[in-house]
């Protein structure tokens, strides 16, 4: 059975990002991720974890400047020592909160900027958070994210990330799965997921093209589901997608799922 995680960056923006885990947790919610958590201190956050008897299933690395539109710092030449910075700083947030998935976001590359550059410094980096993550039992994850959405971001596609992880050799480094992004980029995701899943380490899901719940849009969520739980993921699958209007209203695709994981306790 799939188990499922509330993504509180663009789920239940009812309510004040501290108050959204008590509001997942009582929608059924065992687990949450979200983009970042660096503006709270990790101690508040693993509060609110704790009284909600919720699980870390991920977060995002520092992206540096996001405010003036950076996406990330992986892959960009010079930013090396502020990128292991942010790695650390992650560590620290996540050795409190118990979380061990961590994305690591690539960054944006210009139309005159040298690819091969990038990625030189994108594999070298990674490098250095796996091995850094690792004596935490901590997986960093890259994520193909689609262009449409995020002009100029350097990793697109499935196939591109998990040969870069394959460079890279490191056990605990592997590729974040979005759905949502995928479809938009190459689509056949039955097939990727069929082909990838052993180098998978974090799947997210939403509505296509609108962004809203899964069930809405051109892709066939109960049976992907059902897919991914019998190539046995026993991750979490990340629920990242803009509600239509309240959350917890339009919880009724995910409801039947969060009541079987509750009823098989």
């Amino acid at each position: 059975m799939p188990r499922f995680a509330a993504n509180l960056t663009m789920m239940y923006n009812e309510h004040a990002f501290l108050d959204r885990f008590a509001a997942a947790a009582k929608d059924g919610f065992e687990a949450v991720e979200y983009l970042f958590p660096y503006d709270f201190q990790a101690s508040e956050i693993g509060a609110r974890l704790d009284a909600n008897n919720l699980t870390q299933a991920l977060f995002n690395a520092p992206p540096g400047d996001w405010a003036s539109g950076e996406r990330g710092m992986a892959s960009l030449p010079g930013r090396e020592a502020e990128f292991r910075r942010g790695v650390e700083t992650a560590l620290d947030y996540a050795r409190v909160l118990g979380n061990r998935k961590l994305h690591v976001m690539a960054g944006l590359i210009g139309v005159d900027q040298s690819r091969p550059q990038h990625r030189d410094v994108y594999l070298q980096n990674l490098a250095y958070a796996a091995q850094a993550a690792q004596a935490e039992d901590i997986t960093i994850v890259i994520e193909p994210i689609n262009t449409r959405d995020m002009p100029g971001y350097f990793l697109t596609r499935q196939d591109d990330a998990h040969a870069i992880c394959a460079e890279v050799g490191a056990p605990n480094l592997k590729v974040q799965f979005d759905c949502y992004h995928c479809q938009i980029v190459e689509g056949d995701l039955a097939m990727k997921l069929k082909r990838d899943m052993a180098g998978i380490g974090h799947i997210q899901v939403a509505g296509v093209p609108e962004r809203h719940e899964p069930d809405t849009g051109e892709v066939n969520y109960p049976y992907l589901l059902e897919l991914i739980d019998s190539l046995g993921y026993d991750g979490y699958v990340g629920c990242e997608y803009w509600p239509r209007a309240g959350t917890s209203a339009g919880l009724g695709w995910v409801k039947p799922y969060l009541n079987a994981t509750r009823a098989s306790r």
